[in-house]
């Protein structure tokens, strides 16, 4: 019979049990202050991984300031529209979804596949400001990883007539053009934020909390009159069609506030719409265009000799035999005129009159004269691309070219210069501040001519219209006009072009209480006529009567018809 052998009782090393509790209090001592530091130190940085994977910053778009006439009537609002963006690595979507997508959107599939495929971004615009209709389209052909945002875009009621003053936005919102981008700070008001919370789809299931609010843009009302603009866009338009030139442009100034009633410009383009969009079409000739103004010059050189006390209205002026050599260069009038009263030079436009009477100026005294009514310098608009135009100093000035730089060679202006400076002929020597946004008040000008001698020019401002002048065709049924046509050849490689010219005309009425200056321009007739008194005048006539009758001004002169001289029969300034 045998035992089992008794077990022998092993007697592990003390500091092996040690050793082990050692490791497990360590272990606990360090997961605790693990959890301390996380808890404690490490809050705001786990809070804020945690809620990226569920919390999202919105932005939330800010509506746009809506453009007004002076009247409330809508120039641009903001109409809301989707943008549809994706997640290229999230998308999953068959190719009939992609066929649909690509409908929808008015994009190829292969050119989706293209800008899903072809990036590295996480993000990607697959089409921007699209109807919410269709946009709701989209939504249902649940594709993962297909996403929408809210934007808004700017449409133009006004379309072609109202395109060069109001401009347009990009696709972001922010101005390209006009009163958008002279505007857009107080346009463009500030976007909002908001914390939401989204599912893994990308769907929101709670809006937390606005971070800041959006601030919607200012509404901007203009000076502009629509039913001015309208029919001042519309004659401009029938008159470079009918004369096929190769464009035009028209301001219309009130004498009282300096406001911009009206801004036309030919060939035009429409905002809603700039898919064949050319920089001619964008080109605003009323404020960057740079042109020589012709004979619409010649009433400053005579305001300043008026000023100067060289003549009177009376004083006589030999203009025969109708031409002025000065060294090599020979000064010509379209018809020879003989002795004629300074008057008359300017009812006439006589280019050796006004030749004679600048040649007995002193040059500073001429070019500060020019200066003083704003020719030189920016209209300070606010507009983009405002021109300055070219004053040389009078010190590089020839006697040739003081000669014919009263009527208008060797310098540069733009239209609405142009027009600026006639508001001096048409309050008492007072030059005004112009103003695009609406005003109401009246405003105080600069002094530029003394009052006696802005009358005296009104009154052969006056003359050059009536029957005998150059501009008979620019006189309105009921209400006395005061202008001055202009006549101009191009310059082109250095030159004058013999057979390309500007046509202009420049007044106010009524005469006896000047409300309206308007200026238009003419840029190449080519159907036979070219002078700015057949070219020119007949759109200022049917313009100012058309403003005149929408501002109720009251006639100062018989409410009789007018007629019109026949082809040939008004005299014709010298070119």
């Amino acid at each position: 019979m045998s035992y089992a052998a008794a077990p022998v009782p092993v007697r592990l090393p003390i500091w092996r049990a040690r050793f082990v509790l050692f490791a497990f209090v360590s272990a606990f001592a360090v997961l605790l202050g693990r959890s301390l530091w996380l808890q404690a130190v490490q809050t705001g940085f786990l809070q804020e991984r945690g809620e990226a994977r569920y919390s999202r910053v919105l932005e939330v778009p800010a509506t746009r300031g809506r453009i007004l006439d002076r009247r409330g009537d809508a120039l641009a609002i903001s109409t809301p529209v989707k943008s549809i963006w994706a997640i290229p690595e999230d998308l999953k979507a068959t190719a009939a979804q992609l066929r649909q997508l690509g409908q929808l959107l008015g994009v190829e599939p292969r050119e989706l596949e293209r800008r899903l495929t072809g990036t590295s971004r996480d993000f990607v615009y697959l089409k921007r400001q699209i109807p919410p209709e269709t946009a709701a389209r989209v939504a249902e052909l649940g594709i993962p990883g297909l996403y929408q945002q809210r934007e808004f875009r700017r449409y133009y009621p006004g379309g072609e007539t109202m395109a060069h003053v109001v401009g347009f936005t990009g696709v972001d919102d922010i101005g390209q053009e006009g009163i958008e981008l002279a505007f857009q700070a107080s346009l463009a008001g500030a976007s909002g934020s908001r914390r939401v919370i989204k599912d893994r789809l990308g769907h929101v299931v709670e809006d937390i909390e606005a971070i800041r609010a959006a601030q919607d843009g200012k509404d901007l009302r203009l000076a502009l009159d629509s039913k001015l603009q309208s029919l001042a866009f519309t004659a401009l338009k029938h008159a470079v069609e009918t004369h096929k030139a190769k464009g035009g442009a028209l301001v219309a100034l009130d004498t009282r506030t300096g406001e911009v009633l009206a801004l036309a410009n030919v060939p035009s383009y429409n905002p809603n719409n700039r898919a064949r969009l050319t920089g001619a079409q964008l080109r605003n000739r009323v404020i960057t265009d740079l042109f020589e103004p012709g004979s619409t010059l010649k009433p400053f050189t005579v305001a300043l000799a008026l000023d100067l006390g060289q003549v009177t209205p009376e004083t006589v002026i030999q203009t025969a035999p109708g031409r002025l050599t000065i060294a090599r260069h020979t000064i010509h009038d379209a018809h020879a005129g003989g002795a004629m009263s300074v008057a008359q030079v300017i009812q006439k436009s006589s280019n050796v009159g006004a030749a004679k009477i600048a040649l007995s100026l002193p040059r500073e005294e001429m070019r500060e004269n020019f200066r003083r009514v704003g020719f030189g310098a920016p209209p300070q608009l606010g507009f983009p691309g405002e021109a300055a135009g070219k004053v040389r100093e009078a010190r590089t000035w020839r006697p040739i070219e003081q000669a014919t730089m009263a009527y208008g060679h060797g310098i540069s202006v733009s239209l609405i210069q142009l027009a600026r400076a006639y508001t001096a002929f048409a309050r008492d020597g007072e030059l005004l501040p112009l103003s695009l946004v609406r005003t109401d008040m009246p405003v105080a000008g600069r002094q530029v001519l003394s009052a006696e001698t802005a009358r005296a020019m009104r009154a052969m401002l006056e003359a050059a219209t009536q029957p005998g002048g150059t501009a008979p065709r620019a006189r309105v049924m009921g209400w006395r006009v005061a202008g001055k046509t202009g006549t101009a050849h191009k310059l082109e490689n250095g030159g004058y072009a013999s057979h390309k010219y500007i046509a202009s005309f420049v007044g106010f009425a009524p005469a006896s209480d000047p409300r309206l200056v308007i200026a238009v321009m003419i840029d190449e007739p080519s159907a036979g006529q070219y002078y700015g008194g057949a070219v020119a005048a007949p759109v200022f006539a049917q313009v100012m009567q058309g403003a005149l009758r929408l501002m109720n001004v009251p006639h100062d002169a018989p409410l009789t018809p007018i007629e019109l001289p026949g082809e040939g029969e008004e005299a014709r300034e010298s070119t």
